[in-house]
């Protein structure tokens, strides 16, 4: 039994340590925002949750006494870790999902109803009937079970929930994708659980499947703090110079390459007159209004904001034809979001846009090119707008 507590406690150690590295990386950081912070709730309730599992490892091997205190109080801590753990992910996904009212009062209430309830119920059932969860030899029974999964699971229910919803409303595939992964995650940690339950109850299965997922998520954030604009969700500038430093990426399948730049006409004006706020408003009905688009085409792209009210594209259609359909839809559909966010300003663009040539052309002389194309288009559309 030593060995075997060496072993469990050993690795959900391991674990913690893991953890905290993660969580201290998040702590130091000087630009907190709100879903890193209710990440890292999550971190801490993982590390409890493993702590807790280190003392019922101690248990089995007897390195602390076996009596009913110490067994009804493990059991009630490891309810309350896999109730954390599912909350607060509940919690992260109310903040990446923009939930509105996921800070009131009423609703956080709400969400803990099934834990406070449950929890009571664990209690009263420990006062009146001590053998219905813990045996007369001190061993948890298959009842305990019932409300491990009880709250925990209605929590997960909730994070699919606003994960779905979410995915139904997005048009854009692969804000889709990252979507489902963070619905989605919870379910592989809690089968990781499940599969050590039943099968290896003496492995510690849980804290390394939820410590290897952890990582990926992990790494995924930061490669997309690195990656990607935090005010509209595209590729910032820093992944645009990697994707273009890598050739396979300009000539794709032997597809053309044509590099469209995008900017928003007057847009100091807007923020003069209707704030910065308004102005921020602006920048995201534009990305959104591009990842639209951009979703309606199986054709390869690249989508990012290059800086201020500059939005680069680079797309690569099987022939010419295809680009003054592709542009008339960048308009059309600014103006349907415009209307759909009741907008008090005139959201107009000037687009520019040329093609990739072989060697000796560059894809900066090409871009160039598509930034000339895009001021004389912004000086036709105020010449336009005199006219009427």
């Amino acid at each position: 039994m030593t060995s075997f507590f060496i072993h469990y406690a050993g690795t959900n150690i391991f674990c913690i340590i893991i953890f905290m590295i993660l969580l201290l990386h998040d702590v130091f950081n000087i630009d907190r925002q709100e879903k890193q912070i209710k990440y890292d709730r999550a971190l801490i309730a993982f590390i409890f949750y493993f702590a807790v599992d280190c003392v019922w490892a101690a248990l089995i091997a007897k390195k602390i006494p076996v009596t009913r205190f110490n067994v009804v109080s493990n059991t009630l801590c490891t309810y309350l870790g896999m109730v954390l753990i599912t909350y607060t992910w509940l919690e992260y996904v109310l903040a990446v999902e923009q939930v509105e009212y996921r800070n009131d009062l009423k609703f956080r209430l709400t969400l803990s109803l099934p834990f406070i309830i449950s929890m009571v119920i664990m209690v009263i059932t420990y006062i009146s009937n001590p053998g219905f969860l813990i045996s007369d030899n001190l061993e948890v029974t298959e009842n305990f079970n019932f409300f491990l999964v009880g709250a925990p699971y209605i929590n997960l229910i909730a994070v699919m929930y606003y994960t779905i919803k979410r995915v139904m409303k997005e048009e854009n595939r692969a804000e889709k994708s990252k979507h489902l992964l963070i619905g989605f995650f919870p379910l592989l940690v809690v089968a990781g659980g499940l599969f050590e339950m039943i099968f290896y109850p003496y492995e510690p299965i849980f804290c390394c499947t939820s410590t290897i997922l952890m990582l990926v998520f992990f790494i995924q954030m930061i490669q997309r703090q690195v990656s990607v604009d935090p005010l509209t969700g595209l590729n910032n500038r820093g992944q645009l110079l990697r994707y273009v430093e890598q050739r396979s990426n300009i000539h794709k399948d032997n597809r053309l390459t044509y590099v469209i730049m995008i900017d928003i006409n007057d847009f100091k004006v807007i923020n003069d007159t209707y704030g910065h706020a308004e102005g921020d408003r602006a920048l995201r009905i534009l990305s959104d209004s591009l990842k639209k688009v951009v979703g309606n085409h199986n054709m390869p792209v690249f989508l990012g904001r290059y800086g201020g009210d500059e939005f680069i594209i680079i797309v690569h259609p099987q022939s010419r034809s295809e680009m003054e359909p592709f542009i008339g839809e960048l308009r059309n559909e600014l103006e349907d979001e415009c209307r759909n966010n009741n907008t008090e300003f005139l959201l107009s663009i000037g687009i520019g846009y040329d093609e990739l040539l072989e060697e000796p052309d560059t894809f900066q002389k090409c871009m160039q090119r598509a930034d000339q194309k895009l001021y004389q288009d912004k000086r036709n559309i105020k010449l336009k707008q005199k006219a009427q």
